[in-house]
């Protein structure tokens, strides 16, 4: 059966649709949010953390959302080229380096960075014990004294000739005792190799004295120094437009790898742990606050946000049909139906 536009529940219906459009735009429409975050930040003030959620639903929502969701992928292409926009912006080139980090900052890095000391001597320990270094310093070693012995020392350089009668007694012993530059070479190596472990000890114990917290505070300042005052395009120069996008993909792949670590899932059980061990039996409000969330903050959000966004859904018609949707029901039952119907 046809419904009356006239019967006493399709008129109230309308009514009640319109005043409920009504009072969602304009400074009702603010009103009634601020006083509804009021309410619930008056509420969330004797709810504590434990009751709204626990600590297996937080790692559950991380396993969905971070770890499990698939990622498009046109997100890196996306990445990379939002990051060449920036790196082409005109600011680059108005903006020095000093602009961004003061001195004072880098400063406070600095000596935060020093505080590492007994990192940085391992760093030097392992560089020093790699098989990689060691080969470098005997190469360098040899090649040195090889050149000393025939080329660059005090004696062929002084004296007019010398230099010539050496290569010359070098080429002619070589004759005389085919094999003589592999046999010296040989034991020049072999002192090398006995000899090494001591070298390498020692060039630990120089770097060890020279990289001191004063050369090291020193050394990076004067290269901030020298630095600051260059624009960001200039401290730029080089990094094309490929090889930023190639840098956005590889961290993309790795961040897909990663977040399916032990380590990452670790790592996200061990905060969130903390956030329970710490704000677990707390009110809401004590979490908020620590994280600087306040009324006027969330106010100022909704000023920002949720209201031109509702304006443009009652505009849309949507507010109006959302009302109507939920308000028809009602109205349209028996039960209502029979009140209104005994009213009349």
């Amino acid at each position: 059966m046809t419904k009356d536009k006239t019967d006493p529940a399709s008129q109230m219906l309308e009514l009640h649709v319109k005043h409920e459009v009504a009072s969602l735009k304009g400074t009702k429409l603010r009103k009634f949010l601020k006083q509804e975050v009021s309410e619930l930040l008056d509420l969330a003030g004797g709810i504590t953390l434990n009751r709204i959620a626990s600590e297996n639903q937080v790692m559950e929502t991380i396993q969905r959302v971070v770890v499990n969701m698939e990622l498009d992928a046109g997100i890196p292409e996306l990445a990379g080229e939002m990051a060449t926009e920036v790196l082409n912006a005109p600011v680059q080139s108005t903006t020095a380096l000093g602009d961004i980090i003061t001195r004072g900052q880098a400063t406070g890095f600095v000596e935060e960075m020093l505080e590492l000391r007994r990192q940085r001597e391992r760093v030097i320990s392992e560089i020093m014990a790699h098989p990689v270094y060691q080969e470098l310093v005997s190469n360098v070693v040899y090649q040195g004294v090889v050149n000393y012995l025939y080329e660059d020392n005090l004696i062929t350089k002084s004296v007019p000739g010398v230099g010539s009668m050496m290569k010359f007694g070098k080429r002619m012993a070589n004759k005389a005792v085919p094999g003589l530059d592999e046999t010296f070479e040989r034991r020049l190596k072999a002192w090398l190799s006995d000899s090494l472990p001591g070298l390498i000890n020692r060039s630990e114990q120089f770097l060890q004295k020279a990289l001191s917290d004063d050369e090291v505070r020193d050394t990076v300042m004067a290269a901030w120094v020298a630095m600051e005052d260059r624009t960001l395009a200039d401290l730029q120069e080089g990094l094309g437009d490929v090889e930023l996008q190639t840098f956005v993909v590889l961290g993309y792949e790795f961040w897909l790898q990663f977040r399916k670590t032990d380590y990452f899932e670790s790592c996200a059980r061990a905060v969130v742990a903390h956030l329970f061990l710490k704000y677990g039996d707390r009110p809401l409000t004590d979490l908020l606050g620590d994280v600087g969330v306040t009324e006027d903050l969330i106010m100022a959000e909704v000023d920002a946000w949720a209201i031109p966004i509702i304006d443009v859904l009652r505009e849309e018609g949507y507010v109006e049909t959302l009302v109507r949707r939920r308000l028809a029901a009602f109205y349209n039952s028996a039960a209502a139906r029979r009140i209104l119907e005994q009213e009349v």
